[in-house]
């Protein structure tokens, strides 16, 4: 589509053809007079400011829509406008129902899909708008003589498809914003694999360099955990022993590669068959063992706690910390794992850092479905 329509030589010119016509035809219904109250001046530059309307309304339609289909839409209008001046009340039976299949147009023009999905909704109704003013309107004496107080009956219906269109713009709003939702956390998701992997891929250079007896088991517990990752991490919800299980299996991973004590230490506390999005305490377990366990010269720890009750779930982690060691950025994990929470449990989730000089404990509770 042409966004500046008036550089449309071809529409400009149809516009302007089917406008004077239209002109034509209602200056000659009208016998080319003018109100006498008004003057002629003043009814004048109305109707050129009208011409100039109509032009450009018309040239913009036809520069959007097809050529034929405004024609035939405006030339609905046309005879309308021409029976209106020439036949009496009593003798008019085509008046109101062109202006109501003029307006149907302008609605398959403006509005095709919603015109589309609904057209047997709207032309039952209208249908029936068209019944009754023909078999009422025209057999009647009440009704001939009342004629333009049918129009009322055109106007009755438009509020509801009104309203009904607005739902379904609102609606579809809806839509893309949950779309966009969706993407976004397809996203998060694909940027929490690497990150993981590459910090196991490290662990498990180091026992090969050291040429360890101990890398065939990493390579098949690193196995377990990317197939978890891969298949179980693009699910909305899992169990929470399976992530459990997930952790675990880290931990054990991490205790192949540690000559130095860690005191690892990880209670649990779970009620019943919970679940939990997938991938989300791990991003912590990883930053505990990445700033805590491997910056530290002597023995570490790093102390886990998870706990339900009454449909929340509370998860502490505390490690300790080298104060003397160089501050490090924050990765993306835990930016993600920050996103992700406010996705998926927006305004259900508490996420506070404790940091001391010798100690960094996060707290993460969720508010379970």
């Amino acid at each position: 589509m042409n966004t500046s329509f008036l550089k449309n030589y071809n529409a400009l010119v149809l516009g302007g053809s089917i406008t004077v016509v239209l002109t034509i035809l209602i200056n000659v219904s009208d016998g080319f007079t003018y109100p006498a109250y008004v003057p002629k001046s003043i009814y004048t530059l109305v109707n050129i400011l009208y011409f100039v309307f109509c032009w450009m309304l018309t040239t913009f339609l036809i520069d959007k829509y097809s050529f034929y289909k405004v024609l035939g839409v405006v030339s609905l209008l046309a005879v309308a406008l021409v029976a209106e001046r020439n036949l009496t009340d009593r003798n008019n039976p085509v008046t109101i129902p062109l202006i109501i299949l003029f307006w149907l147009g302008v609605t398959y023009l403006i509005l095709p899909q919603f015109f589309n999905k609904y057209k047997i909704a709207i032309l039952s109704v209208y249908g029936l708008v068209i019944s009754y003013y023909i078999i009422y309107g025209l057999m009647t004496t009440y009704g001939a003589d009342s004629r333009v107080s049918f129009a009322k009956f055109m106007i009755i219906p438009i509020p509801a498809f009104a309203v009904l269109w607005v739902y379904e713009q609102w609606r579809w709003l809806r839509m893309l914003q949950a779309d966009k939702a969706n993407a976004e956390l397809t996203l998060l998701k694909s940027q929490i694999n690497p990150h993981f992997f590459f910090n196991t891929l490290n662990n498990l250079y180091g026992l090969v360099v050291e040429k360890s007896d101990k890398a065939p088991e990493v390579v098949l517990m690193l196995s377990d955990m990317m197939r978890y990752t891969i298949y179980e991490g693009k699910e909305d919800l899992v169990l929470l022993k399976d992530e459990i299980s997930y952790l675990e299996n880290y931990i054990e991973l991490h205790k192949i590669r540690y000559r130095k004590k860690v005191d690892i230490v990880f209670t649990q506390k779970i009620e019943g068959e919970v679940k939990v999005a997938p991938l989300l305490f791990i991003i912590l377990l990883e930053n505990a063992f990445k700033h805590g366990v491997e910056k530290i010269p002597g023995d570490a720890l790093i102390h886990m706690r998870m706990e339900t009750n009454n449909r929340q779930l509370f998860f502490t982690i505390v490690n300790n910390i080298d104060e003397t060691a160089p501050n490090h950025k924050p990765g993306i994990g835990l930016e993600n794992l920050k996103k992700r929470l406010d996705h998926l449990y927006h305004n259900r989730h508490t996420l506070t850092i404790e940091k001391t000089t010798a100690t960094y404990k996060v707290h993460l509770n969720l508010e379970l479905t």
